[in-house]
């Protein structure tokens, strides 16, 4: 408006179409048509004063458009609905080509989309911080890797943690976001800063927040536990409302656009070799474009002496999770078994692992602790745990039966070692069975029954527990009249014995 009443005051100066034209002011044409306008209103009398802005509005602004009709208009309501809810621009064409088809170009949703009223506002409010008082933490993603044992290719994240106050950052990158990796980059950036600050900002991820809500949110238990030992407080932002910690998400962004570009890694010891040195020589000694000065400078004049002390011993990382436990008495941890009581079978405990031990609770009660095993498909298991008949069969091993053989005699040894000879069957459960008769009738019996079973070339041990049954140990050994009949020839279906010529 401030133009149309500069053109108007040249034109009642005397000033030509063509000399605004010359100026760059306005075009010939469209000088024509306003001084018309401005004639048809007074506007070039001189004795009349110049309308003033108001009035200008009132008559260009008021004025009405001839426009076009859109293409989307026939999908008001529809396309009304779906800016409601959130949904964008390109999401809400593509549907109109897919479901109802529609032959505009993105553009024309855009320009719809332009000309709907504008939603609520939001008002936003800068948060500050005092020294010390916070940091954010968030992941990135990075660059990928070269796997060390093929030619795939390992995807990794950066862990950014961000000190509100000064704007100092650690940065680190990592190959996941477990809980223990979670952890673990809180524990060396904690001691990157030389301190803690008084709470954490973070998000809603899984290794972190179990439940996510804006009133109640739910902390994953290892990572309460490390609060407690560090001493800091735990803030997640609400759902949906990561600007809610904008400094750390700057400062991702900034390290990927300012660190990652142009730059070649070896490995990732590498590379987070070259993120430290950068951190420390670029990122931290930049003008920072918020506080307008040095983080470096600015986290040791003001924030550093802030920061809660370290505790003089570190804190232990554990990781706490919930495991069933199966029906073999164990429990699945990072893809290894853990045995647990037998008794315990289908329950739900709580594991604690931490990087040497790996500890199991019902409740508070400890049932179980195993050293931590590494690498994949291994199993810890301790002998009180399996059930008796389990823990029979491991203990009476080969060995543990040719010992008791030999205390029971000399026949008995012979025939053990004539079982475990046998070229096609394990016969461990067999020898278990020979031994265990001895309990029932007696060593002196059962060296007589396998005696008498080694005579007639039958070492098994259904034929020492027919003899046992049968009282036939009491005889001669060579009697054959007294043998049982599947020896004899008298068993039902015993095949007649044709000698080889």
């Amino acid at each position: 408006m401030y133009q149309y009443s500069h053109i108007i005051s040249r034109m009642r100066s005397g000033d030509s179409d063509r000399d605004h034209a010359r100026a760059g002011v306005i075009g010939r044409r469209k000088a024509g048509a306003l001084r018309q306008l401005a004639a048809s209103r007074g506007w070039l009398d001189p004795g009349q004063p110049v309308p003033d802005e108001a009035e200008l509005a009132a008559v260009f602004e008021g004025s009405p458009k001839q426009t076009v009709p859109s293409l989307v208009a026939p999908f008001r309501d529809k396309v009304t609905a779906w800016v409601a809810d959130g949904i964008d621009g390109t999401t809400i064409h593509r549907a109109l080509v897919r479901n109802h088809g529609f032959t505009g170009s993105y553009s024309a949703v855009r320009r719809f989309l332009q000309s709907l009223p504008e939603q609520a506002i939001k008002a936003t409010v800068i948060l500050d911080f005092a020294p010390g008082e916070a940091a954010q933490v968030d992941f990135g993603s990075g660059p990928k890797f070269v796997h060390p044992h093929g030619g795939a290719q390992l995807s990794s994240w950066f862990f950014v943690m961000t000190l509100c106050a000064s704007r100092h950052q650690y940065a680190e990158l990592v190959f996941n976001q477990k809980v223990e990796t979670w952890l673990a980059c809180h524990r060396r950036a904690f001691e990157w800063f030389g301190g803690v600050p008084e709470k954490v900002i973070i998000d809603n991820a899984k290794c972190a927040i179990t439940r996510a809500c804006a009133k109640d949110p739910e902390v994953q238990r290892s990572y309460e536990e490390l609060a407690l030992g560090y001493g800091f407080r735990i803030e997640p932002c609400p759902p949906g409302e990561p600007q809610k910690k904008g400094r750390v998400e700057a400062g991702v962004k900034y390290i990927k656009r300012a660190f990652l570009p142009l730059r070649q890694f070896r490995d990732l010891a590498d590379a987070n070799r070259q993120l430290a040195d950068w951190v420390m020589a670029e990122a931290g000694n930049r003008i920072h474009g918020s506080t307008r000065r040095r983080p470096l400078a600015l986290f040791a004049e003001t924030e550093k002496e802030l920061l809660a002390p370290l505790p003089d011993i570190p804190v232990q990382l554990a990781v706490w999770t919930e495991v069933k436990v199966h029906g073999n008495a164990h429990v699945a941890f990072e893809k290894n078994l853990y045995s647990v009581p037998f008794q315990l079978i289908r329950q739900t405990l709580w594991l604690k692992a931490t990087d040497t031990t790996v500890q199991v609770f019902r409740s508070h009660q400890l049932v179980a602790v195993h050293p931590r095993l590494h690498g994949i498909g291994r199993h810890s298991t301790l002998d009180d745990h399996l059930p008796p008949e389990a823990l029979a069969y491991k203990l009476r091993d080969p060995q543990w039966c040719l010992k008791q053989a030999a205390e029971i005699g000399v026949a008995c040894l012979q025939l053990i070692q004539r079982l475990f000879a046998h070229r096609v069957l394990d016969n461990l459960r067999a020898a278990q069975g020979v031994i265990r008769l001895g309990d029932r009738y007696g060593k002196e019996r059962l060296e007589a029954a396998c005696a008498r079973a080694l005579v007639f070339d039958a070492p098994r041990y259904r034929t020492v527990k027919i003899i046992l049954e049968k009282g036939q140990d009491q005889l001669p050994p060579d009697s054959a009249a007294a043998l049982p009949d599947i020896y004899t020839g008298n068993a039902r279906f015993q095949r007649t014995t044709i000698p080889i010529q």
